[in-house]
């Protein structure tokens, strides 16, 4: 019996994903047991990207980000890329989704840019994680700690640097997402 075995994992991401961020993590939990879906801002299919510039493979989408809910899945995973992340953070919808999986405590993973996402939807106050190291201003404005590891846990978040750290964060999530739900935090983070 695998760890994740019937959870659903939701994966958020658009055009310009990290390709490596989108299919190893994707990978890990699968083989772990879980079901995965790649929630998008439209059903076309995505296409991702390798070190932000090279063209790679092209992902279908199964679900956007206005038709799904937090109730839906037991974890997330947001892979990072430059244009993904910018993309993503500028979408109501996906802000409405993130910030409802974080106030139900659902466990979250995200690597390198993916931060960004969680930064505009105000959900990394007094939280302590790492991303790739342009963003880490954006993240102490913002009231977090941003550090700089391979792969940091706060209490259901899981953060990673940049592709060089997917053996510990895809470890590490499979990890927390395997505990399920964690205590939520009164702003609606989890804590």
């Amino acid at each position: 019996m695998g760890a994740l075995d019937g959870k659903r994992v939701a994966i958020l991401a658009t055009d310009g994903v990290e390709e490596v961020e989108l299919t190893e993590p994707r990978k890990a939990v699968e083989d772990a047991g879980a079901t995965t879906e790649i929630v998008s801002i439209s059903t076309d299919a995505i296409q991702a990207m390798n070190s932000d510039i090279s063209p790679s493979g092209v992902y279908p989408v199964d679900k956007v980000a206005s038709q799904v809910s937090a109730s839906d899945y037991d974890a997330l995973i947001m892979p990072g890329g430059t244009v993904n992340a910018d993309r993503l953070r500028m979408d109501q919808d996906v802000l409405k989704f993130v910030k409802d999986v974080f106030a139900a405590g659902k466990p979250v993973g995200v690597i390198c840019h993916g931060p960004w996402t969680l930064v505009e939807a105000d959900l990394v106050k007094g939280r302590t994680l790492t991303s790739f190291p342009s963003l880490r201003t954006d993240i102490r404005n913002a009231g977090g700690n941003p550090v700089d590891e391979e792969v940091v846990t706060d209490q259901g978040l899981v953060s990673s640097r940049n592709p060089g750290d997917l053996e510990a964060f895809c470890a590490k999530i499979v990890e927390e997402f395997a505990e399920g739900e964690h205590s939520v935090h009164p702003e609606g983070a989890t804590a």
